[in-house]
C-alpha cells in the first residue's frame, strides 16, 4: 500500500491549496495507490522515464527517491537512464545519471 503523500499541502498548501488537495488525494492518493493496475515499480518506472524525457530535472530526484523505494534497482535505473538516452536525448540522460548514481551510490 503507498504511503498518504502530504507534499502538496507541505509544499504548496498555503499557495495553491487546490492544486495541493489534487495532488495529494487524486494523484498519488487515487491513480498511484492503484497497485491493481499498475505497481509502485512500474509507475516509478513510468514516471521516471517521462521525468527524463520531458527534461523536467526539478522533479527528478524526488521521483528517483521515490522509485528506489518501490523497488528500482541500480542496474535498472542504468537500464532505463541508457535506453532513454537513445529516445530522450543523450545530454537529459547524462543529467539523470549524475541525479541517480547520488542515489543508488551506497546500495542496490
Amino acid at each position: 500500500m503507498a504511503k498518504k503523500q502530504t507534499a502538496g499541502r507541505e509544499q504548496l498548501g498555503e499557495f495553491a491549496a487546490q492544486f495541493a488537495a489534487l495532488n495529494d488525494d487524486v494523484l498519488f492518493g487515487e491513480v498511484w495507490a492503484d497497485e491493481q493496475a499498475l505497481s509502485a515499480h512500474d509507475r516509478s518506472m513510468i514516471t521516471i522515464a517521462a521525468l527524463i524525457a520531458m527534461g523536467s530535472t526539478e522533479q527528478l530526484d524526488a521521483h528517483l527517491n521515490i522509485g528506489k523505494k518501490n523497488g528500482i534497482t541500480k542496474d535498472e535505473i542504468v537500464a532505463e537512464i541508457t535506453h532513454l538516452a537513445f529516445h530522450g536525448g543523450w545530454p537529459k540522460a547524462w543529467s539523470a545519471f549524475n541525479r541517480a548514481k547520488q542515489i543508488w551510490q551506497n546500495n542496490d
